[in-house]
């Protein structure tokens, strides 16, 4: 049987104050209580560690060998509940943060400097990956993951939703013609991703309440990799508000079928495995993120 903190406390105690009474009221326990916790220790310890006596109490040579190895153990421990404390008032180590390429590089990256501003302690660690990746096999604190969640093992925290739109480049346009209805789709170059078939369903209905689902001309993998190709002039793609608005604004793609378009979003969550108590880095990068994202139309 190992010896426990409770006991080490109550034989340092008893030593200080120099009687089991006074260390019981110093410690809101009973006399009862902690002469039972000093017969524990020697017990464990096999030996004896003081000399009672009605008048008076005294350590022997084994006792006070072991009172400084004691504090020592208590000092150490104490050390470290302080340092957990400031870490909770100071969020400080390393923060491993893995969402996919685009996010990554369109909405968390821009953020990375004001993060760093604010909570200097923290090391980032930023990491990009377009699978849905096991945060414990890749040590990952925080993960940002786009579209429904699927995994029941893990926490998550809502930062919002972005919409889906159709999109293609001006020159696109000028060569092929902008189509003016879902019908027209069927005469152009259509990108769409090559992974997942949920992620060629597109925002407009080819019958009554039921998305269309895209045979793509072009497909890729990554939602940057659609972006570049869209911008490069190679066809029509569904792409994110959050990757696409500032082309938008700056006129280097244009939205299409805006009327025949239907309310289409992608769920964004800040996932993490279940934990009783979540270390303050975690908790103050949730934090910030919910605030930056606040008010933002294209999150």
């Amino acid at each position: 049987m190992k010896i426990t903190l409770e006991e080490l406390k109550a034989w340092v105690v008893v030593v200080d104050t120099g009687s089991i009474t006074a260390a019981a009221e110093q410690l809101c326990q009973t006399t009862s209580g902690i002469s039972r916790a000093l017969s524990r220790l020697e017990s464990k310890l096999e030996t004896t560690l003081m000399h009672r006596t009605t008048r008076r109490l005294a350590l022997t040579e084994e006792g006070q060998v072991f009172l400084e190895h004691a504090r020592g153990i208590l000092a150490s421990v104490e050390a470290a509940e302080e340092q957990i404390a400031q870490r909770r008032e100071t969020p400080s180590g390393r923060l491993r943060v893995n969402a996919a390429t685009p996010f990554m590089l369109h909405v968390i990256v821009p953020l990375v400097a004001e993060f760093r501003r604010r909570y200097p302690l923290i090391h980032l660690e930023l990491n990009t990956d377009d699978l849905v990746i096991d945060l414990l096999e890749q040590q990952t604190d925080v993960a940002i993951r786009i579209g429904e969640l699927r995994d029941s093992t893990i926490h998550a925290r809502a930062l919002g939703s972005s919409k889906l739109r159709l999109l293609a480049s001006p020159a696109y346009l000028a060569q092929h013609g902008t189509p003016q209805s879902v019908t027209d789709l069927a005469q152009h170059s259509l990108i769409g991703f090559s992974k997942s078939e949920r992620h060629n369903q597109w925002p407009i209905w080819l019958n009554e309440g039921e998305f269309w689902q895209v045979q793509p001309a072009i497909s890729a993998s990554s939602g940057e990799t659609i972006r570049q190709l869209a911008l490069q002039g190679q066809g029509i793609a569904r792409i994110s508000d959050f990757l696409s608005h500032e082309d938008v604004a700056a006129g280097r793609l244009v939205i299409l079928l805006e009327q025949e378009t239907r309310e289409m979003r992608h769920p964004i969550h800040a996932v993490y495995y279940r934990n009783t108590a979540l270390s303050s880095r975690i908790t103050c990068f949730l934090d910030f993120l919910k605030e930056q994202f606040a008010g933002k139309p294209w999150l």
